[in-house]
């Protein structure tokens, strides 16, 4: 009777056990490869993970994004790979019908989702500050915290009026939590990439300094918006600067008073006491009034040879304009053109 006894414990024990194996296997098994991130979706999703996040704030992330359904296992399996210990913060692509295994391997390998920088049509320093950082985690205060940081500026061999200079206009692949100085240096990386050898051959040549190419680019940029017409308004600029004749481009006017809605420039604004007064000094400004993009640096450093002194907005409004080589002739295309401001009541 006894031996019976222990035989039915022993089975009892058996059964007991396996089952709690086979429990135990299945449960680590929906653990591990059963889908658990966006179970239901077609399509990847997106999260960002911010720069000192914890691990119960990337569960909060998950959960209220309804990225993942089961909480308890996906903490199950990351306490598993010690994950929690090693949180990774970036901007993360998740994949549709993602099982935990593979989300916790995704997210603890830092393997990020680049995002584009992009930016242009900048005028001043705090433009640039708000579109270079627009789809990363830093903000703009950051950015310009640095942009105005003269100690910063003069780590990189520029001043306070030629930093914009070192930002070439165009879309660069970085990572979303890319920290404002490492952006910062980034940016310079491209800057010298961009000034290769050949480019800074074209601007001695010029009798120009890179930083000088940016400022006259600035003003033939801010003068025409016509890709196929800037070598031409840069070879007029260039004729003026060898002969040191004031360049009077009406750009840097509106840069010194600093209102950019003024649609005409007036004399009033040509006695503004500053050394962005392109009328009262000759040579160039102290910087560039705008941030050149590269078909505006391209046209300067590929300037048109020509005779011209002067040009004039042609009384179209087509955006083209009229060039000169003497006063007589420009003054005449002045004339009309002022006389298509008046009819059309632009003052």
């Amino acid at each position: 009777m006894l031996g019976d006894k222990k035989t039915k414990f022993l089975l009892v024990f058996i059964i007991t056990f396996s089952v709690l194996l086979s429990s135990l296997s299945f449960y680590f098994y929906q653990a591990f490869f059963s889908p658990n991130a966006l179970v239901d979706k077609e399509e990847g999703r997106m999260i960002r993970i911010p720069s000192n996040a914890t691990f119960q704030m990337v569960v909060d992330i998950l959960d209220k994004t309804d990225v993942i359904n089961d909480v308890l296992t996906f903490s199950f399996v990351s306490k598993v790979m010690k994950y929690q210990e090693n949180v990774k913060p970036g901007l993360y692509t998740i994949p549709a019908k993602t099982n935990n295994l593979n989300l916790v391997k995704l997210l603890r390998s830092g393997r990020q989702t680049p995002v584009m920088v992009t930016f242009n049509n900048v005028r001043v320093k705090e433009d640039l500050a708000e579109k270079i950082t627009r789809n990363l985690e830093i903000n703009e205060q950051q950015f310009l915290d640095l942009l105005t940081d003269s100690v910063n500026i003069r780590k990189f061999g520029f001043e306070e009026e030629t930093i914009m200079a070192m930002f070439i206009p165009n879309s660069y692949e970085v990572w979303w939590n890319t920290s404002a100085e490492k952006l910062f240096d980034r940016m310079y990386n491209e800057y010298n990439k961009f000034w290769t050898e050949e480019r800074k051959n074209k601007a001695s040549q010029l009798g120009l300094s890179p930083n000088e190419v940016s400022t006259l680019a600035s003003i033939v940029q801010a003068e025409t918006q016509k890709a196929d017409e800037r070598p031409k308004v840069a070879g007029v600029y260039l004729n003026r600067l060898k002969i040191n004749m004031p360049l009077q481009a009406d750009p840097t006017l509106v840069f010194a008073v600093g209102d950019f809605n003024i649609k005409r420039v007036l004399n009033v604004h040509k006695e503004i006491e500053s050394p962005y007064n392109t009328y009262k000094y000759a040579g160039l400004p102290p910087g560039p009034i705008n941030l050149p993009e590269i078909t505006a640096l391209e046209a300067v450093l590929n300037y048109e040879d020509h005779a011209y002194l002067y040009f004039c907005a042609k009384e179209d409004f087509s955006g083209y304009h009229a060039f000169a080589t003497n006063l007589t002739e420009h003054l005449s295309n002045a004339r009309r053109y002022q006389a298509a401001l008046n009819r059309s009541k632009i003052y």
